[in-house]
């Protein structure tokens, strides 16, 4: 079994799961809530595959900080999307980006993973990189702005 490291955020948003989930699954919506969308100006995209949902596939390049990478939808469910990311730039890592999503009354409570296996130069890092601490607020910042745009638009 492979051990990871999880950095972890959650949200509660005043929209139903479906309309939530319309801006994971297309990766062309992730302009107008990803943290990473904005870092570099630049940044070049692709899209590939299917349009949204399963198949679904976006790469980018970009600065040295935007780095580069692809990311594939690989499964979407009422209570979850789940999504392999590579990256290749400024290091090779591949990890899973999960989305999962707890309907309360008038809420949804979503919940943002970030799973990338320990390998030995990520150990290495983790001694002079804190994942939790800067992983943790993209995470929190793109929640926000999933927020907003969730419970903004129709």
């Amino acid at each position: 079994m492979t051990d990871y490291i999880v950095v972890e955020r959650r949200v509660q948003i005043d929209a139903s799961t479906a309309r939530i989930q319309s801006w994971i699954i297309d990766f062309h919506k992730w302009v107008d809530w990803s943290p990473w969308e904005r870092i570099d100006p630049d940044l070049t995209r692709a899209y590939s595959g299917s349009d949204a949902g399963v198949g679904a596939r976006y790469e980018w390049a970009g600065n040295r900080k935007a780095g580069a990478g692809h990311m594939a939808i690989e499964s979407v469910s009422t209570d979850e999307v789940d999504i392999a990311l590579t990256f290749t730039k400024p290091f090779k890592s591949d990890s899973r980006a999960q989305f999962s999503f707890q309907p309360g009354a008038d809420q949804t409570t979503v919940t943002w993973k970030i799973l990338t296996p320990k390998t030995f130069v990520l150990r290495i890092m983790s001694v002079f990189m804190k994942l939790d601490k800067s992983v943790g607020a993209d995470l929190e910042a793109g929640l926000a702005q999933l927020k907003a745009v969730s419970e903004s638009h129709d």
